[in-house]
């Protein structure tokens, strides 16, 4: 509920100046920027965890990725770093707590200020100062810090991190090479985003992210294939995801022919309205929609995927972007896990338009 809707004084549009009133559709557009970013990184880290549950874990005195000692965590458990404290860090925390949901005692922030953050630390979740302890612990860091403090935190974390931890990151004036030089690290997400001259009135200024996310038409134009909202995603991060959720699971050694079989199942759940309409047509990945066909061919059953280089996948043309161009099954089932997965089924009629080409770019 917004309190000062029918007190237009002590809105933020009162107290400027008339000519400067053309620039207030900042205000919608860093919203609506805020509110996509946490909804991607919410369903990654719910694609993440699904899948997490759903292979087989393989226990071992070694992870054979990172030379670690035996693990004392929950093995379930995801565990999910934020570095930086501040208005992005504190809603990303926010939406991951409510909307994924992850427990307090799975979510940690490393912030120079933690004592700005006492909501969070009444939660259970603990706030600190301590990156490399951070970068340690979990299995998907998020990077929300300020560009200019980035260099020193890559030095800082860069010998700490594991192969298999992956790093998101919401720092847009550094691109994914950049990153990779400075972290020493291959297994990186960056989304990037572009808006659009004539930016929807949707996204507002005041809504809370986690309602918002819980608006069906909101939540449609968050949606990577969705040119709705006037804020678009480079698909490439569509393929980052996947590939990550792949050397998820090459860190744990998952054979490659159990994992196809879990992401086949999980885009083709039965709880999904649009499965029960398009049985005969079920969704299922081959090798060879990520690795190259030869690869495929002397790829054994109870071999795992190699460990793909996500900065590399985030650049340049793969077997899956031939694949996301050209399935629309997929794109179909992709949208309806999508909403889905916030709470909401779509309709017929509600049903975004899908560029039957290459998505946007």
């Amino acid at each position: 509920m917004d309190l000062l809707e029918d007190l237009e004084t002590l809105k933020f549009e009162s107290g400027i100046h008339e000519e400067d009133h053309n620039w207030l559709y900042l205000l919608g557009r860093s919203h609506g920027l805020m509110i996509t970013a946490c909804a991607h990184a919410t369903f990654f880290c719910k694609l993440l965890r699904n899948l997490r549950k759903s292979v087989p874990e393989k226990r071992t005195s070694k992870c054979h990725l990172t030379g670690l000692c035996e693990e004392t965590q929950d093995d379930d458990a995801l565990n999910v770093g934020i570095i930086g404290g501040g208005h992005l860090g504190k809603q990303l925390a926010r939406t991951l707590l409510q909307l994924v949901p992850i427990p307090a005692e799975n979510l940690q922030i490393s912030t120079r200020r933690p004592e700005t953050l006492d909501e969070f630390k009444k939660l259970g979740i603990q706030c600190f100062y301590q990156n490399t302890s951070l970068v340690g612990w979990a299995n998907v860091v998020f990077l929300c810090c300020l560009p200019s403090q980035l260099p020193n935190i890559c030095v800082e974390i860069q010998t700490r991190l594991g192969k298999d931890c992956i790093v998101y990151s919401f720092v847009s004036a550094i691109p994914v090479p950049r990153l990779k030089l400075l972290l020493n690290h291959t297994n990186i997400l960056r989304p990037q985003y572009q808006c659009a001259e004539d930016l929807a009135h949707i996204w507002g200024a005041n809504k809370e992210i986690t309602a918002a996310l819980q608006d069906p038409a909101i939540l449609q134009a968050t949606c990577p294939y969705s040119p709705a909202g006037g804020i678009s995603l480079n698909i490439k991060w569509l393929e980052g995801m996947f590939y990550a959720l792949l050397n998820f699971c090459t860190a744990k050694d998952i054979p490659h022919s159990q994992v196809l079989q879990h992401l086949s199942e999980l885009f083709s759940s039965q709880h999904l309205e649009a499965c029960k309409k398009d049985e005969a047509a079920p969704l299922k990945f081959q090798a060879q929609d990520f690795v190259s066909k030869i690869y495929a061919k002397n790829l054994s059953q109870k071999r795992p995927f190699p460990l793909f280089d996500l900065t590399t996948v985030q650049l340049k043309e793969t077997p899956f972007s031939q694949y996301l161009s050209n399935s629309t099954t997929f794109q179909d089932r992709f949208i309806h896990l999508y909403c889905d997965s916030f709470g909401i089924s779509l309709t017929k009629e509600q049903e975004p338009e899908v560029s039957t080409g290459s998505p946007s770019q």
